[in-house]
């Protein structure tokens, strides 16, 4: 059996009683206009994700090669790709794709130009499209062989209608393919946040779990399955393996120091923000020095639906 035929499992039991123990149930919620208007007026934080995920990785498959996998190509479809940032996932897709056809969409017009400077040159055909996700009016009806939506979703405003829209311009025999994470993913840099967070006596607002919540692999099954006679769950995991205190640390910011950077944040001075990486800094060292490494355990995956 090859490797790839093996899943991978970095669950324990000290994981699973942390989660408990860490991840509130109450969640942070992000809006579409501010993902548009505050979060992607660049692209700089969505970079350092993606580069920190395929730098510390430990899973020998990438995203992308998740997502290959669930899209099923035969090389000349017609994709959709919902919140395509900056085009990264897309342009390591397009060579399954070469005699297809790419739709770009996304709400952050800084967004779409990234996407369009990534794919520029490439003789499959592109097109860049800025709009809502619950809005796909620009499309007709049966327009696409597949869609996705990877680690967007949350954002969306109406689910609901999303969804359906999804559903109106899928032709017959395709598939929808969204990805989102559990709500235990990463349990340890939110351990660590929250902990520095109650050494600060910080404001309770800020004690929320991810906005991936709002669809997670554990509730996004019942919002999908009105919309598509088929959903299917596909769970995989990764650990995000940091050798250097700095690297998380830069990678903690570009998750908007947990959300607690975001719109939650407005009203705290940058002195709070300062503290607050140090003490952060100074648990992933500390753990560092006992094992080597500072572990981000991933339990994520996708639903693909038909």
């Amino acid at each position: 059996m090859s490797f790839t035929e093996t899943p991978l499992d970095f669950s324990t039991p000290e994981l699973e009683a942390l989660a408990l123990e860490v991840i509130p149930e109450q969640h942070f919620e992000l809006r579409a206009e501010d993902a548009r208007d505050r979060y992607f007026t660049d692209t700089s934080k969505l970079d350092a994700k993606q580069l920190a995920h395929d730098r510390f990785r430990t899973n020998p498959l990438a995203l992308h090669d998740h997502l290959i996998r669930a899209l099923d190509l035969r090389g000349t479809e017609e994709l959709l790709d919902l919140g395509c940032g900056n085009g990264e996932i897309l342009a390591r897709i397009r060579p399954y794709l070469a005699a297809g056809h790419l739709t770009a969409f996304d709400i952050a017009p800084a967004a779409l130009e990234a996407a369009r400077q990534r794919l520029d040159g490439v003789a499959t055909p592109c097109e860049f499209v800025e709009g809502n996700a619950d809005d796909l009016s620009a499309f007709a009806t049966d327009s696409f062989d597949r869609v996705m939506a990877v680690y967007m979703a949350h954002y969306v405003t109406d689910l609901d209608a999303c969804f359906a829209e999804v559903r109106r311009v899928l032709r017959p025999g395709g598939r929808f393919v969204l990805a989102t994470d559990r709500t235990d993913s990463m349990v340890e840099m939110w351990n660590a946040h929250f902990a520095a967070l109650r050494e600060m006596n910080a404001p309770q607002r800020l004690f929320r779990a991810t906005p991936k919540a709002r669809i997670s692999l554990s509730n996004g099954a019942e919002q999908l399955a009105p919309h598509f006679a088929s959903v299917e769950r596909v769970d995989w995991q990764d650990q995000l393996q940091f050798g250097k205190a700095e690297h998380f640390m830069a990678f903690y910011r570009s998750c908007n120091h947990c959300c607690a950077g975001s719109r939650p944040g407005e009203g705290l001075p940058p002195a709070f923000f300062t503290e607050l990486e140090e003490r952060v800094h100074a648990r992933v060292q500390a753990a560092i020095e006992t094992t080597g490494y500072f572990a981000l355990t991933k339990y994520t995956g996708h639903f693909i639906c038909s």
